[in-house]
């Protein structure tokens, strides 16, 4: 059931209230004043306060600015009821922390209580619907991750861009997950923090070459016998001949191997 307050000074108003909202299942109590309604909200948890604006001791303005400055209040909803219908006075009680404003004028008794419940009706339509999306934004985030959980994962070492952007392109659309490193550092230090099933890198890159990457992979357990591919630009013999060394079969000239022929070596090593 929920529990309300009304918070008004005059006294048959508020019994006419709270018999109105009685016989709406709510469970109603009355305050006369700011203060008492401060005194009250600290002795048992409340729903909602209907709270009038103009009153003696402590008026509306007030009392809200009392009940939000308390952090365990923060889910108590305030609604107010009363006849200041002037906008700069709405807006400033809204500032406040108010959560509704009703011209009391404008509502019989009747009228009153069918607007309060659907005030309450259509905030908790909002907190199903903010709970809903919040479920399947979740949802969707762990299907994402389940799903690159199964993937093959590419590590792709490439300073050039273009270079990243189209092989990475094709390997993507064969399902294949791709993550890009554009420094052999980085290449390196992605290699061996994380678990992939090939690794495709460059030959010439600034601050570690691809043959010092080859090197401390092979070095690593963990990456030891993970396939590698070479890519390079152009390659002398010298070189060719350290890689191969360290037993990479698989070279290719960049500029000369398509999208599409990449890919079907990568299927060819792992597999999809």
């Amino acid at each position: 059931m929920t529990k309300m307050i009304i918070v008004e000074d005059d006294s048959m108003i508020s019994e006419i209230y709270q018999k109105k909202f009685s016989e709406a299942g709510y469970d109603v109590a009355i305050a006369n004043n700011g203060e008492q309604v401060l005194g009250m909200i600290k002795k048992e948890p409340v729903d909602i306060i209907l709270l009038d604006l103009m009153m003696p001791k402590m008026d509306g303005f007030e009392t809200t600015k009392a009940i939000r400055k308390n952090p365990a209040n923060k889910n108590l909803k305030i609604l107010i009821v009363s006849n200041l219908s002037q906008k700069e006075q709405q807006d400033e009680v809204m500032k406040l922390g108010a959560d509704g404003f009703i011209v009391k004028a404008n509502y019989s008794p009747s009228q009153l209580v069918k607007e309060v419940s659907r005030l309450i009706d259509q905030e908790k339509e909002e907190i199903k619907n903010e709970a809903r999306i919040n479920s399947e934004n979740q949802t969707s985030q762990e299907n994402k991750e389940n799903e690159i959980k199964n993937q093959k994962k590419v590590l792709l070492i490439e300073d050039e861009d273009v270079f990243i952007e189209m092989f990475g392109k094709k390997l993507k659309q064969e399902g294949y997950y791709v993550e890009s490193a554009n420094s052999g550092e980085v290449g390196l230090e992605k290699a061996l923090q994380k678990k992939f099933d090939i690794f495709i890198l460059d030959v010439m890159m600034p601050v570690m070459t691809g043959e010092e990457i080859i090197e401390n992979l092979k070095l690593n357990e963990k990456t030891k016998n993970v396939p590698i591919i070479i890519l390079a630009s152009s390659l002398d013999d010298e070189i060719e001949e350290k890689i191969r060394a360290e037993g990479i079969k698989d070279i290719f000239i960049k500029t000369k191997i398509i999208p599409s022929e990449l890919a079907k070596k990568v299927i060819d090593l792992i597999g999809k």
